[in-house]
This record gives structure tokens, sequence and C-alpha cells, in this order.
């Protein structure tokens, strides 16, 4: 294991997932995860990669046509020679914006297994970084 070759791999996995939503391309999207990996978006479940393709198709013609996402690690954990959990912060960004709102801002775990030498996602899950209420208030979430 080399920690500092792990290190890049992850992150250029977690760039693909960026560039893969920035073309709004679900087959890459998918791509970055093993066969039966899981995908927890808030209101989804998607296990497997056929499921997380379908998902992101249709939030793309949806509620997320047209929007980019931004990200940075915030740690960075080798859980075991061929497992590491990555932390991030971030959010997506609707055509026109330049920074992430609160109201779109969200934490997000990506649980990265090597498999055949190459790093892909066996899980991944965000959750909003803010609670907001129905009048469209935020509060930040402990």
């Amino acid at each position: 294991m080399n920690p500092q070759a792990d290190q890049a791999a992850i992150a250029a996995l977690t760039q693909k997932v960026l560039a893969a939503w920035a073309y709004h391309d679900a087959d890459t999207f998918a791509s970055v995860f093993v066969d039966d990996g899981t995908m927890i978006l808030p209101g989804s479940l998607s296990t497997g990669r056929d499921e997380i393709r379908e998902q992101m198709t249709k939030e793309w013609a949806g509620r997320w046509k047209g929007t980019q996402v931004t990200g940075k690690p915030i740690s960075i954990r080798v859980l075991g020679p061929d497992v590491i959990l990555l932390l991030s912060l971030g959010g997506v960004l609707h055509p026109g914006e330049t920074e992430v709102t609160e109201a779109n801002a969200i934490r997000a775990s990506w649980l990265a297994v090597r498999r055949d030498g190459e790093w892909k996602l066996a899980a991944y899950q965000n959750s909003p970084r803010y609670q907001v209420d129905a009048a469209g208030s935020t509060a930040k979430v402990a």
C-alpha cells in the first residue's frame, strides 16, 4: 500500500464524479461504483450500478437539470489496505450560481474500496449541512 498514491487515486475518483455530473453523464457516474455499490441521497436509495444510473438520469432530467456540484475533502482515513473513507463538504450549484447556498450545502461520506487494483465507491451518502424549515430559513445541523 502506498498512502500518497492511494489518496491521489481517491482524489481522482472524486474528480471523475464531479466531471460526470458536469456532463450529466449517468454511465460514467455509475461506473465509479462497484457492481453492488450503494448511493444514498436525500429521499433516495440506489443499489447497484443500474439503479444508480437510472436515478441520476431521472435527477438530471428533473430537479438537478443544468446543475453542477462542488466539494472539498475534510477528512480521509485509511480503514484497511483496500478501504478508505473520505468525508467532504460540498453542494449543488444551480445555473447562474457561483457559491453553494445553505439550502444546497451537503456533507458526504465516500467509502472507497480497491477491487482488482482499481479504486471504486462501495457506498456514497450525503446529507444536508443545514436544516431548512418550511419558510426556507436554515439552521446549522450539529
